[in-house]
């Protein structure tokens, strides 16, 4: 995340990209503002400027995300690591392991 000149595309500022990928280098899940994802709901779904959205799968072309917050941004890219990992039997809890975390 980095600050940027505030723009209808990034109204508030900032440029972000969260990604989780498996090991094999595949991305499960990704929030991100890099680009316009297309509208859903029809031509009569309200336009949305901002560039927020995010990918639910590794399929997912993106759906768009109502930016709130930083603070809330990381809050909800959290919640949706720990949905995937869940998801695959993993467990999102950090060990610690001979002085560094695991």
């Amino acid at each position: 995340m980095r600050r940027v000149r505030i723009t209808r595309e990034r109204p508030h500022g900032l440029a972000y990209s969260f990604t989780l990928y498996d090991p094999e280098g595949t991305r499960l899940l990704g929030f991100d503002n890099a680009h316009r994802v297309r509208r859903r709901g029809g031509r009569y779904a309200p336009r949305v400027h901002a560039f927020d959205h995010w990918h639910r799968s590794r399929s997912d072309e993106g759906r768009p995300y109502v930016f709130q917050s930083a603070l809330k941004l990381v809050e909800d890219f959290l919640a949706e690591v720990e949905r995937v990992l869940a998801e695959r039997g993993v467990s999102a809890v950090i060990r610690e392991s001979k002085g560094r975390s695991e």
